[in-house]
């Protein structure tokens, strides 16, 4: 198994510094984007900063596919008695971020974990923020 993800990863990297070659300011990989966002996902809001991920560039328009790493803002809604989550919390989210001169736009996806009384599942948001 570890050989089949050591040629996998080693297959994505040649094939993305091949595309990075050919047309170098188009499609990079980037840590930090320089952008922050707020936004509505599952019943709640978050705050992120785009992390991660492949950015696509024609000035002045930005397209990034990547994790967001973010907080999350979000009140849970137990029975009386029952413990429930701080309203605030850590998370790590994937997604798109579009971005023209300095206002972005961003579709995240959020996970949240089976728990007793609910399935996983995948959560989508909407937000907007500013590149810097």
């Amino acid at each position: 198994m570890n050989l089949k993800l050591s040629l996998i990863t080693l297959m994505a990297t040649v094939y993305c510094q091949q595309l990075n070659a050919q047309n170098p300011s188009s499609i990079k990989p980037v840590l930090f984007d320089g952008v922050i966002v707020a936004g509505y996902a599952d019943h709640g809001g978050f705050i992120n900063c785009a992390g991660p991920g492949f950015r696509f560039t024609k000035k002045p328009f930005s397209l990034m596919a990547g994790f967001l790493p973010s907080i999350r803002i979000k009140d849970d809604k137990v029975a009386a008695g029952a413990t429930k989550n701080s309203a605030i919390t850590p998370s790590l989210g994937l997604g798109l971020t579009a971005a023209y001169k300095h206002l972005a736009f961003q579709v995240p996806l959020y996970y949240n974990s089976k728990t007793a009384a609910k399935n996983g599942k995948w959560n989508p948001g909407v937000g907007i923020g500013y590149k810097f």
